[in-house]
């Protein structure tokens, strides 16, 4: 990660933001920070995977694109994938600064305004700027994060390790279209167990499952503007119909209309 001393916010900064360009293929490895994080793209895609502490509580992991960004809350374990090459805009947040009922990690949709402020926030840092600019800057942004929506994008991960590796594995090819039974193989475990294991682990059925996983993946895709076929096939599906069926019934609107990227 760096040295994280110089952004450490505290009581006179409880934001400070990171900007970093990154390569593809680029890995964090899990660790964990006294303050919260807001992992944002400017350009490219990142994978973040949050595990908590308490075991009673999912691991999840999040596919973000350039209008989407995700909280991780203070002390969180976390890991991060870049999965294209980015320019990520990373926000410490004082953990005293927290909005309100933040206690866990969320996705939050990046509205206009607070893409330009954390734009502002780095421009300030880089030359030093008044520290009243700085205030007014910072007090801007945690607003802006207190009223942001939040989508339900995130893919839970199971503590199984049998299932965990299946997880992963499905995420890492999402175009793969092996039933089950041929994810199953791979773990050592049969069919039936790996379809009890995902209903005991993560309230859920592996097709209810995947379904999370195709929609964390395509949603990145279309943001780019990829043909929807395109999109159907990285993702697995024979036809874009069958994708755009699938689309419309989980997020209430077409592939076609859904506008990712901000204005």
């Amino acid at each position: 990660m760096g040295d994280t001393d110089p952004y450490t916010p505290d009581t006179g900064r409880p934001v400070r933001v990171r900007a970093r360009a990154l390569t593809a293929d680029t890995h964090f490895e899990p660790h964990r920070h006294a303050w919260g994080q807001l992992a944002y793209c400017g350009t490219g895609i990142v994978q973040v995977m949050a595990e908590p502490d308490d075991p009673t509580l999912q691991a999840v992991t999040y596919i973000v694109p350039p209008s989407r960004a995700v909280w991780i809350p203070p002390g969180m374990r976390h890991a991060v994938t870049v999965l294209e090459a980015a320019e990520l805009r990373t926000l410490y947040v004082a953990a005293d600064a927290t909005p309100p009922g933040w206690g866990g990690c969320r996705m939050i949709v990046v509205s206009p305004l607070l893409r330009e402020l954390i734009q502002a926030m780095d421009a300030a840092t880089r030359r030093a700027a008044e520290p009243s600019r700085d205030r007014l800057l910072i007090q801007l942004v945690l607003d802006e994060l207190a009223h942001a929506d939040t989508q339900p994008l995130g893919v839970p991960l199971p503590s199984d390790k049998r299932l965990r590796a299946l997880c992963e594995a499905v995420l890492n090819a999402p175009g793969e279209r092996a039933t089950l039974g041929q994810w199953a193989a791979d773990t050592g475990a049969s069919e039936r167990t790996v379809a009890r294991l995902f209903r005991e682990e993560l309230g859920m059925t592996y097709q209810q499952w995947r379904q999370q996983a195709v929609l964390a993946h395509a949603l990145p895709l279309l943001a780019r503007g990829m043909p929807i076929g395109q999109v159907a096939a990285a993702t697995g599906y024979a036809s874009d119909s069958a994708f755009s069926a699938m689309f419309k019934a989980a997020m209430g609107h077409p592939p076609t209309r859904w506008g990712l990227q901000a204005d």
